[in-house]
Formats: C-alpha cells, sequence, structure tokens
C-alpha cells in the first residue's frame, strides 16, 4: 500500500510552500515524504520533486503550440488531460516500491476541482492502478476568509470540490502566520462557525448585493449550519505543533502507518569536532 495526499487550491493559497513544510517536518523527525510538482507553470518551488510534470510537458509547450493557440488556462487543462493520456511516464517515475508516502502538488486552478473530472480521474488511476490510499487536502488562503461573504465563498468553494473529488477531505486555512493577532482572533469564529453570527454581519452591509440576495444568503447559511458540511483546519507552519497536528489527522484519514513500517531515511549527522576551530 503506497499513500498520499492531492494538494490542491487557488492559485496563490500557499500550496507548494504546505508539501516543502510536510517534507522538512518529516526529515526532523526521520522520516520520508516525496513530493510530484503537478503544476506545469511552476516557476519556482523549494523542494526536490521525485517527479516533475514539467520533463514530460510545460504549459508554455501548449501556448506556443501553432495548431491549439491556448492560453494559460486552456495551457494548464491541456497538460493535464495529456498527463491522463501519459500516466505510463508517472507510473515509471514513482517506481514500484511499497509504503511511499508523496504529495501531489497540483496547478492552482480553481476549475481543475471545483467541476471539471480531471484531477478525480487521476485520483481514480492511483487509487485503482498504483494502489495509492489518498486524501485531497484543499488549501485556502487565511486573507480570503476574514469576513462572512469571504467565508460563505470559500465554503462553497470547498464544497464543490470535496462533491466533485469524492475523496476523504480536508479542508486547511494556510498562511495564519501572517495574520495580525486582532485578524487571528476574528478567525477564529470561523473554525466553529455559527451561521447567524455571519449573516447578521452580512444584512448590516450597506452593499446592494448583499441586499438583494439576502435569502440566498440565509439559505446557504442554513445549510451549513443544518449539515456540518465544512470546516477548515488552521495551519501556521511556524508553529511545529499546528503541523505535527495537521499530518496526524490526515494520517489517521488515510490509516498511514498503522499496518506498515515506517518509511526512514539515514540522515548524516555532523560531527561536532567539524564544527570546532582548530586552536
Amino acid at each position: 500500500m503506497r499513500y498520499g495526499q492531492i494538494v490542491i487550491g487557488p492559485a496563490g493559497s500557499g500550496k507548494s510552500t504546505y508539501c516543502s513544510t510536510l517534507v522538512r517536518h518529516a526529515a526532523d523527525a526521520r522520516k520520508v515524504i516525496e513530493v510530484v510538482n503537478l503544476d506545469p507553470a511552476a516557476e519556482y518551488f523549494d523542494y526536490e520533486p521525485m517527479a516533475d510534470i514539467r520533463e514530460l510537458i510545460h504549459v508554455d509547450d501548449a501556448m506556443q503550440d501553432e495548431d491549439m493557440h491556448f492560453g494559460p488556462n486552456g495551457g494548464l487543462v491541456f497538460c493535464m488531460e495529456y498527463l491522463l493520456e501519459n500516466l505510463d511516464w508517472l507510473e515509471e517515475q514513482l517506481g514500484d516500491s511499497d509504503d511511499d508516502y508523496i504529495l501531489f502538488d497540483c496547478p492552482g486552478q480553481i476549475e481543475l476541482y471545483t467541476h471539471m473530472t480531471v484531477i478525480r480521474q487521476f485520483a481514480e488511476v492511483l487509487s485503482q492502478k498504483l494502489n495509492f490510499r489518498l486524501c485531497a487536502v484543499f488549501l485556502i488562503d487565511s486573507q480570503f476568509l476574514v469576513d462572512g461573504p469571504k467565508f460563505l465563498s470559500g465554503t462553497m468553494a470547498a464544497l464543490s470540490v470535496m462533491v466533485n473529488l469524492e475523496l476523504p477531505h480536508l479542508n486547511i486555512i494556510t498562511k495564519m502566520d501572517l495574520l495580525s493577532k486582532s485578524a487571528r482572533k476574528h478567525l477564529d469564529s470561523y473554525l466553529e462557525p455559527d451561521p447567524h453570527v455571519l449573516l447578521s454581519e452580512m444584512s448590516e452591509s450597506t452593499s446592494k448585493w448583499n441586499q438583494k440576495h439576502a435569502k440566498l444568503s440565509d439559505a446557504i447559511g442554513k445549510l451549513i449550519e443544518d449539515y456540518s458540511l465544512v470546516r477548515f483546519c488552521p495551519l501556521n507552519i511556524r508553529d511545529e505543533e499546528s503541523i505535527a497536528d495537521i499530518l496526524l489527522t490526515i494520517d489517521n484519514m488515510i490509516q498511514y502507518g498503522e499496518d506498515t513500517d515506517v518509511k526512514t531515511r539515514d540522515f548524516e549527522e555532523q560531527d561536532p569536532e567539524d564544527g570546532r576551530e582548530d586552536d
């Protein structure tokens, strides 16, 4: 059995940073977590991927093709569909060893997760053919959840992803370390949201949109409350306990470590004598 997280979310939500944080956290515990980059438009990330889709196809290949003439969004979709048609490349990159723990760092195009089927098809192949036990990790920037309307919007986006992918799912609020103390305290109220409070905030707004669609907002709030459909877990990458809590939650979801030997790597320790200057 192999284990994996499909790391998804809007552009700029911190997916690559999340992946590099988990890699570092695992290394500190002398464990191994690998990352596969699935973003064909990625320019920079600070982890060493075990496989990189850009070696198969780059978004520029689709955009600069004389016949296709795709834009950035169409190019990303084409690249992901091309990956599905060439999964033997990915299978070769991943190898066939058991007990792997792999993060799949996906593109930041939200349409791929909310209503297109390409990521769901990809997850099905990983589960059925490559023997992966998966969960989806949906990241959303804390800056976009600090008031009622934005919170409802983020909640509906997360719900759309949950329904579309049909995977065990965890929603994570990222960049908590960038919030001020007052904003962080305000955000705490959204971790266990009271729809009545959110709706009261919206009803006090002078926005014509809020006034016009008050009944729709009320219906969405009641849906969230009645069925407890969406919850968010905060992540502060500067807090090791916060990272460990998130990883433990995900490991429980995918049953990692219950029946397997944890994959470890021998890390070289610096000789104390090497750091001393000669007398």
